[in-house]
Order: structure tokens, then C-alpha cells, then sequence
């Protein structure tokens, strides 16, 4: 592929979102710098910090952005003053999820990874994760959050709905995601109570036939949650309902050691979103401390889904280097321990420069690797 021309609306956030964004920017640069590509950056308010600024999680300008962009790179979003208030009429979360809704990102694609160096930092044991690779697909506009909701004289509801047409489109892209991989895919759901479930298991059931070279499994969410845990490594790609996919995926998580470590890419048919699945971790907001890798990996997913995939690669291979040097922040290295910064700018000179002329670590606890 030649040189591309490509807008990234970015919208920070709250938090650790504009520390670990700014990081993932600069590794883009450096595929820039490296490849000849051109991105340019459209910075924008969302969540907490857009509410104090306008009263509106998801101003009109930063929509206006994001529609007219060719991808979207989200840092994190949320602020305890809106998490310990349930009287907040206006909270950060609504704004994602209109945006998710506006901007038709009905699939969120979770890589879940066990990095042999850092089995040590999961509280499962090493025997159970080692391995363990899988992609989980979880439906992401409809379900019980998006359906009614209320409050009756004594009591509240959440309706759960979904149309066929809903479950089709992200069954078909997870089965595409499945051939490209170990050709297996396990649904997970709840059949044998919910209706909702039983046309989700009847939507895969006739949609797997197209795809005669991928085994399909069939778990009930229970069950699916267990089985994570003790035997990860049975799963390749895992299909599930919004509800379901936001619970197994952030269980998932522990797999990896880190929640610093987990990308994520949220796609329509048109446009997609790419964000690190952390939250916006306020206590270590400007601390120089938080994990760029998960918002870097999800840089790599947003060069894919550009079609670069050398140039995704590249930074993958840049984050496996760092994890072999070591060259991580303090809760995936507590004894010799990197800034925020300093891991970013090592990612990023390895993108330009390739392993052969790599600083010395002690060149980057100096701080003279910020080349970029």
C-alpha cells in the first residue's frame, strides 16, 4: 500500500486519558516519520472534562469531528465527582455511549494475550494462562442498555431487545475474525432463560453454515465465566451480547496482568473507534505512571483497520520489545520502574529506528530517547 492521507479525531478524556493518548500519538508519528504516512490529529473535549467546559459529555463540535474523521483514538473517560453521585443527571458515560450509538459502532473487538514475560504479574497461575490468545466480539448498541428503562411506584426496570438484523452483522464479522485465526468460535449466552439469547443462538446456527471451515461452540454465560478462568485457552473468538461481552471481557482481563495492557476497537459499518479498555484511573492523573501500552496497541488496531498492516506490526513488535527489556511503568515493574513518557518514547524510537540502534536503557532513564 503507498502513502495514506488520514484524519484522527482524538478526544483525550479525563483522567490518565490525555497522558497515555499522547503517547499513542507519538508512536503514530513515528509510523509517520518511518513510512511517509500523513495523519493529521483533531483534538477534541469528551466525557467529564466536556461537561465542566459545555455541560454536555458529547458536544456537537466533537461529534461533528468524529463523523468527519477517518478513525477515532479515545483515551479513557470518567471522574469519581459523577461515579459517587447517582443523583448526577449528566454523567461521562452517557456521552460514549450516544457516541457508540451516533456514529453506528454496533462491535467492540477486545484482543485478550498472555505475554510469556508477564504471566508472573496474573494472579492466575502461569499453567492455566499460558497461551491463552483470544478475541472477544461483544455487541455493542443494543441489549439492556439501550432498551426502556424506568422507575415504577416501587421498583426500576431495564428492558433487554434485540433485532435480528442486530445480531447478524457482528455474527458475521466475528466468524470473518475466526478464519483468520485457530477457526473457532464459541457464543456465549443464556438460552435456557432468555429469549433474547435463544434468537442470538438461532441467528449463529444459521449463519455458521457459510462458514463451514469454523467450529462453533456453545456456552451459557455462567458457565463461560468459569471456563475464562480455568481454561482460557480453549477460547479462540468468543461472540457474546452487550451485557454478557462488557462482564467476560473485563474478567478476561486478569489473563493478561493488566488492564494497561488491553486494546480494544469499536467498528460500524463506516467508521471505528479505537481506546485502551482501562478506565480513566484519577488517582494517578498526572503522575507520569500510567500504562501507554494498551493505548498504543489499540493504535496498532487502528492502523489495521487502515489496512497497514506492516506498519501495525511494527508497533506490535515495538511493544514485545519493550515487555522483553522491561522497559514498563511501575505496576508491571515495581523495582527499576519507567514514566509514562519514557516507555511511550521508547516504542516510538524503535518504530523509527528499528532494534539495531536502540538506546541503552540507561539513555532512557536520562531522558535522552525523546527524540521525537
Amino acid at each position: 500500500m503507498g502513502i495514506l492521507k488520514k484524519r484522527i479525531a482524538v478526544l483525550p478524556g479525563d483522567g490518565i486519558g490525555p497522558e497515555v493518548c499522547k503517547e499513542a500519538i507519538k508512536v503514530l508519528e513515528a509510523v509517520s516519520e518511518r513510512f511517509g504516512h500523513q495523519f493529521e490529529f483533531d483534538t477534541q473535549l469528551m466525557g467529564a472534562c466536556a461537561i465542566d467546559a459545555t455541560g454536555d459529555p458529547l458536544p456537537e463540535k466533537t461529534l461533528d469531528a468524529c463523523l468527519n474523521a477517518d478513525a477515532i483514538l479515545l483515551g479513557a473517560i470518567g471522574d469519581p465527582k459523577y461515579d459517587n453521585n447517582p443523583a448526577a443527571k449528566v454523567r461521562p458515560e452517557q456521552g460514549l455511549l450516544r457516541l457508540r450509538k451516533s456514529l453506528g459502532l454496533y462491535a467492540n473487538i477486545r484482543p485478550v494475550t498472555a505475554y510469556d514475560v508477564l504471566l508472573e504479574h496474573s494472579p492466575l497461575k502461569n499453567n492455566r494462562i499460558k497461551g491463552a490468545d483470544m478475541l472477544i466480539f461483544r455487541e455493542l448498541t443494543g441489549g439492556i442498555y439501550f432498551g426502556d428503562k424506568g422507575r415504577t411506584e416501587n421498583g426500576a426496570y431495564d428492558h433487554c431487545t434485540y433485532s435480528k438484523e442486530e445480531i447478524v452483522r457482528v455474527t458475521h464479522l466475528a466468524f470473518q475474525a475466526a478464519q483468520t485465526r485457530r477457526k473457532k468460535l464459541t457464543l456465549v449466552d443464556k438460552a435456557n432463560v432468555l429469549e433474547t439469547s435463544r434468537l442470538w443462538r438461532e441467528v449463529v446456527q444459521e449463519i455458521s453454515p457459510e462458514y463451514s471451515d469454523v467450529a462453533v461452540d456453545y456456552l451459557f454465560v455462567d458457565n463461560a465465566a468459569m471456563q475464562v478462568i480455568l481454561n482460557p485457552k480453549q477460547f479462540d473468538v468468543i461472540l457474546t451480547e452487550n451485557m454478557f461481552g462488557d462482564i467476560i471481557s473485563d474478567e478476561a482481563s486478569v489473563i493478561a496482568g493488566s488492564l494497561g495492557l488491553l486494546p480494544s476497537a469499536s467498528v460500524g459499518d463506516k467508521l471505528a473507534l479505537f481506546e485502551p479498555i482501562h478506565g480513566s484511573f484519577p488517582q494517578a492523573k498526572g503522575k507520569n505512571i500510567a500504562n501507554p501500552i494498551a493505548t498504543i496497541l489499540s493504535a496498532a488496531m487502528l492502523l489495521e483497520h487502515f489496512e497497514l498492516q506492516k506498519e501495525a506490526d511494527l508497533v506490535k513488535e515495538a511493544v514485545q520489545n519493550a515487555l522483553d527489556k522491561k522497559v514498563l511503568t511501575p505496576e508491571l515493574n515495581s523495582t527499576s520502574a519507567y514514566t509514562t513518557e519514557q516507555v511511550g518514547s521508547f516504542i516510538a524510537y524503535y518504530v523509527v529506528e528499528g532494534s539495531e540502534s536502540l538506546p541503552h536503557k540507561s539513555n532512557i532513564e536520562l531522558g535522552l530517547s525523546t527524540i521525537i
